[in-house]
């Protein structure tokens, strides 16, 4: 699912690439979309890219790529969801689903374990065993083992991940550099970062120029899951 601005931006993105054959800066991102500072275009590029629509040549200055644009609603079918005044739910490929008050009614729910709060941002103690559950939807898990935490912290701010949401966590997962995965330190911290491995160490990234990323040695590290989900309540 992409937010309108999120979608204006990877636009944007791609019409600049095929004009110029170069990514726009972050100061022309922002301007293209009228925000008012760069941390909002940090945010949206790190939802880009958390949804595989954008990927980031790390070795070189402003360099993005466009791996996948979503096909959009025709401007009649925009303009009669407007008129009609009813949200509607769009996925990936930005096909409208049904109204918001449909989606509600006909999606199902899972009871996932939810395990606690869980630190982006400083570590905090180890997750503790689930003394509750709670319902999600049914379309955020696929197959295997998910729990739920809460996040406490602002470490994650710019991967779109903020203090309070509920993230859902599958815990039998083979995480890949550049994943977010909950991160167990020394058998007693556990954490909420983006992962790299670098040798016999793992880099554990925030997504906020606030905090540093932690070098630890790989063998202090255990994996306790991957991101998977986000849920947040207005």
């Amino acid at each position: 699912m992409l937010t309108r601005k999120q979608h204006e931006l990877l636009l944007y993105i791609d019409r600049h690439l095929k004009q110029t054959g170069f990514s726009p800066s972050f100061d022309e991102m922002k301007d293209a979309l009228g925000l008012r500072s760069k941390s909002g275009i940090h945010r949206l590029i790190s939802a880009l890219e958390e949804r595989g629509f954008v990927r980031r040549k790390h070795h070189r200055a402003r360099a993005l790529e466009v791996v996948q644009i979503p096909q959009i609603i025709s401007d009649d079918a925009a303009s009669r969801a407007e008129d009609a005044f009813s949200p509607t739910v769009i996925r990936g490929n930005f096909t409208p689903i049904l109204p918001a008050a449909e989606v509600a009614a006909t999606v199902e729910a899972v009871r996932l374990p939810f395990l606690g709060r869980i630190a982006a941002g400083q570590a905090i103690e180890a997750i503790a065993d689930a003394t509750r559950l709670i319902d999600v939807p049914a379309g955020l898990i696929g197959t295997g083992t998910y729990y739920a935490l809460e996040v406490c912290g602002d470490s994650m701010i710019d991967a779109g991940i903020f203090d309070g949401d509920t993230v859902i966590v599958r815990q039998d997962c083979n995480p890949e550099n550049g994943q977010i995965v909950v991160a167990l330190i020394e058998g007693h911290e556990v954490t909420l970062k983006r992962l790299r491995r670098k040798g016999s160490t793992i880099a554990l990234e925030p997504a906020n120029a606030r905090y540093e990323t932690r070098i630890i040695p790989a063998d202090k590290v255990a994996i306790q899951g991957c991101l998977a989900g986000l849920i947040r309540r207005y």
